[in-house]
Order: C-alpha cells, then structure tokens, then sequence
C-alpha cells in the first residue's frame, strides 16, 4: 500500500524518554565495508509526467530489492511501492493520472525460485494518481499506454505453459529441425486491455504483438495461435469498442510498426512454402483515413524484377514513408530444403574445423561473434505504390543504406574494399552513394570517406568530413560545399592523442527542418547553413573562457532533428575550474548559463507538454539526488534523500583540484579526494587511480557500491584512504612512457599539498589503467604496493592476439586505438619493447596484486599468465587472482565482493600495517581453497552489532512517525 512521505522518512518524534534512550543507542557512523555495499541504495530511473504534474523514480541496491517512488510536483501527495529485484519499465498516462510500472519478485523469492528451478515472472503494477492505489496484474512481460491520449492500458501477459526446450534433430535430419520447431511455436499469449475511466477489462488471446496509435484512436494486435487458427492482424477503434480484421489467414504476422504521426501501419506475413527451410514473407502497409482503411500488399513472387531465390526478411522491420509513397523492408536469401535429406552425410562423418585465409575480411573469430548479426543481415528495398515498382536499393557490399525521413534520395555506404584493412589496423573507411529512391540508380559522392554524420532531415544533403573541414553534398546534384572554409576556428579535435590523422569534434547534429547543421568545435557551437553560407556561433564565450558546451540534450525522445524554434539546453564543463551547469539557446538566438557551478550534473529530463525539467546534481560528498523545479534550473524542489543512507557512515571530506605540469611540458590537472575525517596537517595513506584523464570527475560522487573491476573511491576514502585520479596526456609510440610523465608528476604535486603521505602511496588501475599500473612499477620505486587489474603486460605478444569479446584483432586498437602505436611491433621493435611491462620485470621492487580471468574477452589471460610468471621467476612479490569462468570484468556478485575485499586487505597491509591475511602472507592451497572461500564468504555477510539490534528493537516499539 502506498505510504505517505512522514511514513517514508519515519523521523524521531519528540523527545520522549525511549526517544532518548534509542539516540543514545545509536552507533556512531563508521566506515563502509563491502558488506554495505551490496545493499547501497542509489536513483536507478526517473521519469516526469507528460503534463509536468507527477515524478517518479526508482530507488535500487546492487544486491536486493527497489522502491518505486512517485511525488506530485505541486502537491504534497507521496506514494510508494515495493518493486522486488530487478530493474523494468516505469511509464505515465498522457493524461498524467495514470502510472504503471514492471516489478518483481523480492531478493529471497528470487533465490528460492532459482534454487527450485521455477520461473521468476514479471508483473506491472497500475498506479491511481489520485487515490494512492495500486492494481497488481501478475504475469506481465510487457505493458504500453498510448502516447498521447486515450484512457486506455494494454498488459502483454506471459505465456501460459513455457515451451518445452527444442530436442536435438535425429541422427540423418537436418540440423535446422530443432530450430524450425522453435521457430514454429506459437507465441501469443493473453491481452488485457483495459478502460481506464470505467474499469472494465477485456482480455484478448494469443496476441503475439500489439501497439496503440499515437493518438490512442486503436489499438493494432496480431494473432499467433496454435495451428494458426485464426491468426491475423487487427484493428480496434476503442471508442466503440468494434474490431476489424485488416488481414488473416494460415501465416504468422510479425513486426507490427505504427508510424510517427498514427495514420499508418506496417507488418510481416509469413507463411510455410513445402520447398523452403525458412518461411516466405510479405509486406503489408495499411493507410488510415476517416473511416477508410488502404490495404497494400507487398508479394514477391508477384513482383517484377524481385531477385530470385530471396525473400522479404523477416529480420527487417517495413516501414512507410512519411508521404505513403513507399514502403521499405529488407530483402534476402532463401534456402531450400534438400532434395533428399536421408542422404546427407552423417555429423559423425564430418570433420570439425574453422578455416582461417589472409584474405578473409574478417577473421574467423569475428564471424563467429558476429554469427547473428550476418544471419539477420538483409539488403534494403522499397515498393512504390504508385508505380507498383519493386527496387533494390542494397546488396552483399552496399550493406548500409539510410533511407530519408522525405525526398527522393537515400545514403548507402560500401565498406567491402576497406573491411580487411580496417580489422588490422583499425581505420575504416567507405565508398558513399547517393541512391535514387524512383530508379535505384547511384551515384558516388564520396571515395575512401572516413567520418560520415548523415542525412539532413529533409534528404536533401549529407554531412561529412575531410581534412580537417565539414561539408555539405547536395545528393541530388552531388555538388559539395566546404561549411568551414575561413572560419577563424579549427573544428579538429586537438584533445584526442590516439593515432588518427586530424580526428574531428562530433557534430551536434541537422536541424529538423535541414537547413543547418550544428558543429563543435571543441568549445563553442556553430550553426551553419547546409547551402553554404554565414555561420554563426551561438554560444560566443566558450572558448574566451575555457568553458565547453560538450553534449545538447535531447529532452524530446520523439524529435526528428534539432527543432531550433525551440530552447535548446547543452552541457556547460569548465576545462580548468571543472564547474559545470548548462547553457539554454532560445529560438531568438540568445544564450545564458543555467545552474553554473562547482558540481556535476548527472541528467536532465523535461515535461513533454510543459516547462518542468527534473535533474540531478552532486558533489564528491553530496549524492545526485533528484529535483524538479523550472526552466531556469537554479531552484528546485528536492525529491529524493539518498543522504540519510550515509549517516551511520563516513565517506570523505570531499576534493581537492591539483594542477601540475606533466615531465613533457604539458598542463595537466588531478582530483584528490579526502579521506573522511580529515584533519588539515595529517598526511594519510593514498591510492593512486589511473586511466586515461580523470580529472573531470572532480565533482562526481562515488557510491560505495560493488565493481566488477574492484575499485570504489568511496571505499578507500571511507577508510581513510586518499584517492589520486590525475590526468594522462599521451604521445604516440609511448604510451607506457606517457603514464610515467603524468602520473609521477601528480604524485609529488598532491604530496606538496601535505595530504599524502609519501611513505604510504598503492596504484590501482584496471584494464589499460591495469597495464599503465603494471608498467608503472617497472619504472619507479614510488609506490609501497600496486594492483593490476586485467593487465596488457607484453605488448608484442598481445598485438596480434584476438580480442575476442568481439572476435577482430588487438592490432587495430594498438594502431588507431588506445596502443597510440604508429604501426606493427616490426617498424616499432623498440617503441613496443620499451612500453612493455615485462621487459622490465627485473626493476620492480613494489608488491603486486594481480587480476586476470581465464575467460577475459578483452585481454587475454596468457598476458596475466606471462607477467606473473616472469615476476615469479624474478624472485618479485606477486599475487595473480583468478576467477574461473569471468570475463574483463567480475559479474558475479560473490567475486565482486571477495575481489575488493582482497584489494583492501592487501593495501590494508602494505599501507596501513594492518597485519596480512593467511592468503597475502602464504597463498592457498588448491586442496584447502573450498574451505577458505567458505570462510570468506561468511565474513562478507553484513552482521548487526549488539547495539544495533537493541536501536532496531526500540525503533519497532517505540519510535513513532512525526505528523
């Protein structure tokens, strides 16, 4: 049941004896451990009504349950909702009286359930904003209410029984059996639709998709039902309650798409064909008008020019043009069924191999992760209702085809000539084309094209970029135009070190109506006519004072295209003061600071319908807690308390921003964050964090919450720990030797502050900071002890190896990626050699705490392996940590919180003195680990103290809610 906010927030009453009594009981705040971590509570979504008049958001824990809240903007009505474990949908009604919710089992029914191998099924809770009151449907997968009107919700129930799974094909049958069985099942289930204003519900079976227009005129729902029996798509008029059948018949309908404004329709049909593995679709587009329903149907096989042996994709999703001219959906290959499937070769019979050629564009290892994406693959189409015209518009190379929101030309793309290449040494290119959506004809714009942003919105140019200046092509003439050319401003991204030839600052994007384009350049924003033409720079005093406009927010998830009639809100980052807020551009071009300060903003939302903005903002002590407030950003009204969590706890003092001047001449900045309690004067152990810059993060707060690569700032400052996060500026060729002129640096100036106890400096990094830590301590004896998270320690070894969460090479990211190498270890021997950590392993005197899973996608597990062994063999202290089965990062909450406990116990020792654990001193056996982890995993369990049962108790018994 909903509860009111006293009844949320449950402070003391006034002060009655027992009152007295629990205050006095009450522990006093202590650092977190990592068992409070996995409870930590922090804003996990957020939404704002259409209408501005309601707000809502889930609070969740990394380890346990959420709370879903919802608050009146101007009123004083507070509900909230158990959600259970897991994190789903939260949505309002247009008319903002309505809001729903997906929720879940608890934490402990959770278990249980997997433990007993049941089902743990969704459910959605329906919220009456004006009573308090929730309705709960269980066995909802998925929920919708109409964008923009209409008293209505639909609730997609789960399936009844679950499917048995699909049996492996008999010895001789072909190997697509099980899955064409799969495929086959029906899978429609329940729809309850009900009417909001009356109550009154309508359940409507085996609906298998389903979508309301945008208006909430109808609602759309296809049919899935066994046998096929009465399979179909239908439209209901929920005024009236009558329903229409727009099509049935013995097929499957998939893919149903309500187009933008409502008056339009899309789906798949599918039907069986006796001579095919694969079912053979249609298209069908449906145009609304009055009481008039357009039916097109889009056969293959009766249709002029359709490539034989394919079929419309089912992969693909139809689409209509905005102006009914056409219909696009992709197109592709059909098998057919083996003339005699008795007679293929038994799978015993057959060898197992994976072919690798130099000539592959891809390796063998990408194609393999990459198996699903190829299989869905399709090459784009359209059918012109006008002239009952099919055109191809793509094929095997031209894979990319981006059709327009309007006109007459689309934009293809062919990387084919430039795949091989570019899964080496990671430069990708294309040939660009302007296609023409009437004939199919194309036209090359663009050879070897490196940066493309896109069509205008109104398909008549496309935006690319060369050398160092944006352009414009007209598609249908195919004339360019430089938009750059003499501005007194340099749209290069001179911030990124990587190895790529004059990389540009991203675009912001086209406005709506395709007349201008919105460029960065690193600093300010320019509004230039696509024609060519006088730009504009809109915010004028970015780069006078060092302040950059980086990100505009899309506050309108529907837009098509930047509507500059409109306010326009971007971020705003001071480069050296690390203050950030807002700038607002208004349609009359003017500009202004919003919320400008010295701290983080973490999102902003805005009311569709009306001027109410929700946003978060923090400090490195303060938590982003939610506000809702007006256009101006300054004042809100605070919704959340993510505080009150921390008063049983010491995190930190807060930060300090440290400026020094890396050993290459370069200005560079670090954030200090201070342990709790800190006393001025008193230095204190520190950790080093490293990847990359980090500087930025300056006024960001850090939950204590779990990791998976192990490091929490606010568990080390909570601790009384220092943290140093300094920037990295790189050159190329020595990206090792870079880290060592930034970050020692940073060091000795965050020592000069008094705050770091030189004697008593850890360096933790994980990834390419674990690689950066792992080099580090080969080239000084400035740290006491270092962890190495998922190092790179042997960068020849590593170069040609397989990244294989993705299946390409590691060579295209040393090349043009975060190596910074300027090509292979064979014209860079020595460059290659001097950034290797193990190269160096004989120099390192600095106790070592490793990382590195056997199942590491992303480095692999022999560079672990080859480092720690060579640090063995070199007589250095070195632990490896190893936890089977985990990829880059830990996912498994168990070793999350055994990984980090060991971090802090290992700098506990080498920092602090705190005396070692067996397992720092002497390892583990192999016979005697079950039984240590046993014991470890006991220690992680959160235990209450004797003082904080009696408080709970008292708490129970007495402490009462204030009025």
């Amino acid at each position: 049941m909903p509860q009111n906010k006293s009844e949320v927030s449950a402070p003391l009453a006034k002060d009655t004896k027992d009152n007295k009594d629990a205050k006095e009981l009450l522990v006093a705040p202590k650092p977190v451990e990592i068992a409070d971590m996995a409870t930590w509570q922090s804003v996990s979504a957020v939404v704002v009504s259409a209408n501005g008049k309601w707000v809502a958001w889930r609070i969740s824990a990394a380890d346990g349950d959420s709370t879903v809240y919802v608050r009146s903007v101007e009123g004083k009505e507070e509900y909230k909702f158990s959600d259970g474990q897991g994190i789903g949908t939260i949505e309002f009604s247009a008319d903002g009286q309505w809001m729903a919710f997906t929720s879940f089992m608890t934490k402990k029914e959770q278990d249980a359930a997997k433990k007993a191998k049941k089902p743990t099924p969704s459910k959605v809770s329906l919220v009456d904003l004006k009573t308090g009151k929730a309705t709960v449907i269980d066995k909802v997968r998925k929920f919708s209410f109409p964008k923009d009107g209409g008293a209505w919700i639909a609730m997609h129930k789960d399936a009844a029984d679950a499917a048995p799974a699909a049996s492996a094909p008999a010895a001789g049958a072909s190997p697509s059996a099980g899955a064409s069985a799969a495929a086959s099942r029906p899978k429609g289930s329940d729809l309850i639709l009900r009417n909001l204003q009356t109550g009154s519900s309508q359940n409507i079976g085996n609906v298998s998709e389903f979508g309301f227009d945008k208006a909430g005129r109808y609602l759309a729902y296809t049919i899935d039902a066994n046998d096929k029996t009465g399979n179909g798509i239908v439209l209901a008029t929920l005024s009236t309650g009558v329903s229409k059948v727009l099509d049935d018949g013995e097929a499957n309908y998939e893919k149903l798409l309500w187009n933008d404004k409502g008056d339009g329709l899309t789906v798949l049909k599918g039907v069986e064909d006796k001579a095919y593995q694969d079912k053979l679709w249609s298209a069908l587009g449906f145009r609304f008008e009055a009481n008039d329903v357009q039916k097109t149907l889009v056969e293959p096989n009766k249709l002029k020019d359709f490539p034989e042996g394919m079929t419309i994709s089912s992969d693909a999703q139809p689409r209509w043009s905005r102006d009914f001219s056409w219909i696009s959906f992709g197109i592709k290959e059909v098998k057919k069924k083996p003339k005699d499937e008795k007679k293929e070769t038994d799978s015993d019979e057959k060898a197992n191999l994976v072919l690798w050629h130099h000539q592959d564009k891809r390796l063998p290892t990408q194609q393999k992760v990459q198996q699903e994406i190829d299989k869905k693959r399709s090459a784009a189409a359209i059918y012109r209702l006008s002239e009952q015209k099919f055109i191809r518009l793509g094929d095997d190379n031209l894979t990319q085809v981006s059709l327009p929101l309007a006109g007459d030309w689309a934009l293809g793309q062919d990387d084919s000539a430039y795949q091989r290449q570019a899964s080496m040494d990671g430069r990708r290119y294309a040939d660009v084309y302007a296609i023409n959506l009437k004939s199919g004809e194309r036209r090359l714009l663009q050879k070897q094209a490196r940066w493309t942003f896109g069509m205008s919105n109104d398909g008549r140019y496309y935006l690319h970029y060369k050398d160092g200046h944006f352009f414009t092509t007209d598609l249908s003439s195919g004339k360019s135009v430089n938009l750059t050319a003499g501005l007194a401003t340099s749209f290069v991204d001179v911030d990124d070190d990587h190895n790529v030839d004059k990389p540009p600052v991203q675009p912001f994007g086209w406005s709506s109506d395709g007349r201008f384009v919105l460029l960065s350049d690193g600093w300010d924003i320019w509004k230039l006519p696509a024609e060519g033409g006088k730009a504009q720079m809109l915010s004028q005093d970015g780069k006078r004072e060092q302040v950059r406009y980086q990100r505009r927010y899309n506050l309108d998830p529907n837009e098509r295209g930047i509507d500059l009639s409109k306010p326009q809100i971007f971020s705003a980052y001071g480069e050296w003061n690390k203050k950030a807020g807002f700038l607002r551009i208004d349609a009359n071009g003017s500009a202004k600071r919003l919320g400008f300060g010295d701290l983080g903003y973490r999102r902003l939302l805005k009311a569709e319908k009306a001027d109410v903005f929700v946003w978060s903002k923090e400090t490195a002590t303060m938590a982003p807690d939610v506000y809702v407030g007006g256009a101006d950003l300054e004042q809100g009204r605070k919704l959340t308390d993510l505080a009150a969590q921390e008063k049983n706890f010491t995190l930190g003092s807060g930060a300090r921003l440290i400026d020094y001047v890396g050993t290459d001449g370069k200005k560079l900045q670090a954030a200090l964050f201070l342990p709790a309690n800190y006393q001025a004067g008193k230095a204190y152990p520190t950790v080093v964090y490293i990847y990359e810059k980090l500087s930025q993060g300056l006024h960001s707060y850090v939950a204590p919450a779990l990791s998976g690569n192990g490091f929490n700032r606010s568990l080390y400052t909570s601790n009384g720990y220092a943290v140093l996060m300094p920037d990295i500026s790189y050159r190329l060729n020595d990206p090792g030797m870079s880290a060592k002129e930034s970050v020692l640096p940073a060091l000795q100036a965050a020592i000069a502050t008094g705050v770091v106890d030189a004697k008593r400096v850890g360096l933790q990094g994980h990834s390419w900071g674990g690689y950066q830590t792992s080099f580090l301590i080969t080239q000084t004896n400035a740290f006491k002890a270092a962890v190495a998270g998922a190092a790179l320690t042997n960068m020849i070894s590593m170069y040609s190896l397989v990244y294989k969460n993705s299946g390409g090479t590691n060579q295209a990211i040393f090349e043009s990626s975060q190596g910074r190498f300027l090509g292979t270890y064979n014209d860079n021997w020595e460059a290659y050699v001097r950034n290797s950590p193990v190269f160096f392993a004989k120099n390192v005197s600095t106790p070592l705490l490793m990382l590195q899973n056997d199942a590491d996608g992303a480095v692999d597990y022999t560079q672990g392996v080859e480092y720690f062994n060579t640090l063995r063999r070199a007589g250095k202290d070195v632990i490896m940590l190893e936890y089977p089965g985990e990829n880059h990062g830990l996912a498994k909450k168990p070793n999350q919180k055994d990984y980090m406990q060991r971090m802090k116990e290992f700098f506990d020792y080498h920092l602090k003195d705190i005396k070692a654990p067996e397992w720092v001193q002497s390892g583990v056996t192999w016979l005697k680990m079950e039984d240590h982890l046993k014991e470890r995993a006991a220690m992680l369990v959160p235990a209450k103290s004797e003082k904080e049962e009696k408080v709970g108790q008292v708490e129970k018994k007495d402490l009462k809610p204030s009025n």
